[in-house]
């Protein structure tokens, strides 16, 4: 039936259309035509064509006049209506929509009042769209039109969370999801999925809000449709999990497809301005003021005043973050402070805050103290978030006023907001990704500690937010069997890839499998939740007394300046350093003619290329120790190094060449490693596939040990060497390593069934107590969020593994065999895992790649 095809649109949008057409074939007569069209034209609004979608509607209005139904015109005009707004023209739409208000009576008239009411949410008016909508959900109610109800119901809760009333949106969303579900609304009970993922975002629970949003993803996929709230959401989603690069790709992607269908051109503005947030918060001022200022041009002409408003925002801060500050851009910041003023939006706070740092930058502190006293109000409840604006605001306010005790309180209450957030991520990327919204507020209080002179409190600071994402338990992986089939599929496409690139055959169909999948893992691996466990405060003085005659050297950097922590003797100093971006520039040439030199690519002789690794060494050293370096005596050596250095071979530097030296994420994971574990039994010893050495040095090193477990020739499976590795004292895997900067979780080791990756490692409920893993590139990590690392071995310290040997460049994998021979001798003998490395090196110091390959191996942790 023809009444039939309007409420398909919206539940089944393919058939709807298929439907429609159909019945327009038999030539109908102008009512069954009429709704025949303005079914064509809902399925083209929501999903295609925005402006095929007005020639629709307004060929169903034609042919509803013509049908004599008052009623029936009504319905058509204020589809037409909405469209018209979605399609940019905002005036002809609200008076489409105003009329059929006027025309319609009954039930007709509460659907159109809703309708009126959802244009009203799109253009920021939410006080008249309340009004409209609460008049709706009246009428439709007493008609027991449960349908257009929970759409009513669905539009006035996104209203009450514009106007902060979180509980009143909870409370509607939560009847609305009941009754699409009733009336078996399959595309409308995907988008109750959705918001219910919008919802949980707004209050704070990411992982319930991602779980929500690709559960709704696989909905819209079943029935074909693409959304572009979805998106919208999404990339709010992955902002608050400090992934701005993948939400930036997201709404550009979204942006793309909306201008290839031609779609709606207010969702395109949304987008637009969506990608400049997520520009903005990955660096990349002028990308964001472009699509800002985009947005803003889109806005206007649609008439949209709060969403101007908050793309101007977006401008504003997007040209403070680009260059120095000046008084039009601080007249532009209070303007915007003012209009998210009136319109009551929950930016406000963050308005203030960036007003208030333009008057800071400009020495203009009564209007600089004006606007912070406003964003930290902000601070006494909400969303983490916003309740950290306003921390960092009461924070610049005490800095402000000179009052150091108030600065540090609020830096420190502004951080356990941010632990508190991080303390619900079950997942160890977002976890480390979460420290990036305290970076500022850290700085502060290293900032203040450096000016104070105070070296204690400086590394107070730095501990405070360097160990912060290691300093709760351990993130592991849900008991998903979905999550684990992933995992196996990886790994079966990995083998297939392999053999194929070995034939010569073609390879695209394989990797766009593999890409699917590892965005499948790790979709499920975000969706993990933590245990709210908060991590206990740093403590320098046992810090001090664990390091006994030994010496601890923080690294840390503060406004691009390198400054080393000695840490030692029952007391902290701090020495100056170099500059943190030369020191990383020269760890880059110094990592590449390490490798050149373990693989013989130069065209100098090993001989002489090794004359010129150790000369770098000499200005690494001089960059990254300064004067430390010559302060250190003969003791042993614990280095932290920020995260962008956790890829420096630290035994080129000449005064650590002959110490015993080993490297920890932070202090405070140090002193966790050092902590008494349980006692763990055995050995066990991986030979993976493809080493050019063909896993020498596995037999040589089991022929010295007492029973040790051996995986190898088609034994060393991921499920295997998981179950061997559960309980060890020491575990050595001997496999190619690959690691993976565009995705840290997914850096692997290659065993007999394929990549044995950190999220298969973060199973482990029992790791092995020590691990040497003589593979390339094993112990390279990706910065993330502040000062954070992830990676194969960040991944095993953080379960609790005590120490780790493994290389930070590509080595020779015939000249490791006799180095790990003798690392594991010196082991047997008693001595701990980095003074076993030390030992070993020497006695493998015959010829340059040998030096060079001892050098690319660390020892990380406490061993």
């Amino acid at each position: 039936m023809a009444a039939d095809l309007l409420p398909l649109a919206l539940s089944r949008p393919n058939e709807a259309l298929e439907r429609a057409r159909r019945l327009l074939a038999d030539d109908p007569g102008p009512y069954a035509a009429s709704l025949a069209r303005q079914a064509i034209g809902i399925v083209l609004r929501e999903f295609g064509d925005i402006e095929q979608a007005v020639r629709e509607l307004r060929a169903a209005q034609r042919l509803a006049r013509k049908s004599r139904s008052a009623e029936r015109e009504a319905d058509v005009l204020a589809t037409l209506g909405v469209a018209l707004v979605f399609a940019g023209r905002t005036a002809s739409g609200r008076t489409a929509l105003n009329t059929a208000v006027e025309l319609s009576t009954g039930l007709t008239h509460g659907r159109i009042l809703l309708r009126r009411g959802g244009v009203l949410l799109v253009l920021g008016r939410h006080r008249a769209a309340l009004a409209d909508l609460n008049a709706a959900i009246s009428v439709l109610r007493v008609a027991g039109d449960l349908l257009w109800e929970a759409r009513a119901r669905t539009e006035r809760a996104f209203c009450h969370l514009a106007l902060g009333a979180l509980a009143r949106a909870a409370a509607d969303l939560g009847r609305a999801g009941e009754l699409f579900v009733q009336t078996g609304q399959e595309l409308e009970s995907a988008d109750a999925t959705a918001n219910h993922g919008v919802l949980a975002l707004r209050v704070g629970d990411l992982p319930a809000a991602l779980g929500h949003f690709d559960a709704a993803a696989r909905h819209y996929d079943r029935l074909g449709a693409a959304d572009a709230n979805l998106s919208l959401h999404r990339c709010a989603a992955l902002l608050t999990a400090g992934l701005p690069e993948e939400a930036l790709a997201e709404a550009d992607e979204a942006i793309e497809r909306l201008l290839g269908t031609r779609g709606q051109r207010s969702k395109q503005a949304e987008l637009m301005l969506t990608a400049a947030d997520c520009a903005l918060a990955a660096g990349r001022p002028a990308a964001a003021l472009e699509r800002a200022e985009g947005a803003a041009r889109l806005f206007d002409r649609q008439r949209r005043r709060w969403w101007r408003a908050h793309a101007r925002l977006v401008m504003v801060r997007a040209e403070f973050a680009a260059g120095s500050p000046t008084g039009a851009l601080l007249r532009a910041a209070g303007a915007c402070v003012r209009e998210l003023a009136a319109l009551s939006s929950p930016h406000l706070p963050l308005g203030h805050l960036l007003a208030g740092r333009i008057a800071l930058a400009l020495g203009r502190t009564r209007v600089a103290r004006e606007h912070l006293t406003a964003a930290a109000r902000a601070r006494r409840g909400g969303p983490a978030q916003a309740r950290t604006t306003g921390w960092l605001a009461h924070a610049l306010l005490a800095r402000l006023e000179g009052d150091a005790r108030a600065l540090l309180h609020a830096c420190g209450r502004g951080l356990a907001v941010i632990d508190e957030h991080r303390g619900t991520l079950g997942s160890s990327e977002l976890r480390a990704q979460a420290t990036a919204q305290g970076a500022e507020l850290a700085a502060l209080g290293q900032r203040h500690a450096l000016r104070a002179g105070r070296p204690r409190m400086l590394l107070t600071w730095s501990e405070r937010w360097r160990g912060g994402a290691r300093g709760v338990p351990p993130a592991r992986p849900p008991d998903d069997p979905d999550l684990q089939a992933d995992l196996a599929a990886i790994r079966a496409v990995a083998g297939r890839l392999a053999d194929a690139h070995a034939r010569g055959l073609p390879t695209a169909l394989l990797q766009a499998e593999q890409v699917r999948l590892e965005r499948a893992a790790r979709a499920r691996a975000l969706r993990a939740r933590g245990d709210r466990i908060a991590c206990p405060p740093f403590d320098p003085g046992r810090l001090l007394a664990a390091l006994g005659g030994d010496l601890l050297l923080e690294l840390v950097e503060v406004d691009g300046g390198l400054h080393v922590l000695l840490c030692g003797g029952g007391r902290v100093r701090r020495l100056p350093a170099g500059p943190l971006e030369q020191a990383a520039r020269q760890l880059h040439l110094a990592r590449f003619a390490l490798s050149r030199l373990a693989h013989g690519r130069s065209t100098l002789a090993p001989a002489a290329l090794l004359n010129q690794l150790e000369s770098a060494g000499a200005e690494l050293e001089r960059l990254l120790l300064g004067a430390a370096g010559r302060a250190l005596g003969d003791r042993d050596v614990v280095i932290v190094p920020p995260g962008r250095l956790h890829g420096v071979p630290w035994s080129m530097l000449p005064s650590l060449r002959e110490r015993v030296v080993s490297v920890a994420p932070s202090a405070a994971s140090w002193l966790r490693a050092r902590e008494p574990g349980a006692d763990g039994a055995g050995v066990v010893l991986v030979r993976g596939p493809g080493l050019a050495s063909k896993g020498a040095e596995v037999p040589k090193i089991a022929a010295g040990h007492a029973d040790p477990v051996v995986l190898e020739d088609g034994t060393a499976t991921v499920p295997r060497i998981l179950a061997a590795m559960e309980g060890r004292r020491l575990a050595h895997i001997a496999a190619h390593g690959t690691f993976r900067a565009d995705s840290p979780l997914f850096s692997a080791l290659r065993v007999d069934d394929g990549p044995l990756t950190v999220y298969d490692l973060e199973r482990l409920r029992r790791p092995p107590r020590q691990v040497v893993l003589s593979s390339c590139e094993s112990g390279r990590g990706a910065a993330a969020g502040a000062d954070e690392l992830l990676g194969l071995v960040a991944c095993l310290v953080e379960l609790g593994t005590a120490g780790v040997v493994a290389s930070v460049v590509p080595v020779n994998d015939a000249a490791a065999v006799p180095l790990m021979v003798s690392l594991h001798r010196e082991l047997r003998a008693g001595a701990a895992l980095p003074a076993a490395l030390t030992a070993a090196r020497r006695e493998c110091a015959g010829d340059p790649v040998a030096v060079a390959t001892g050098w690319s191996f660390q020892s990380f942790g406490a061993g």
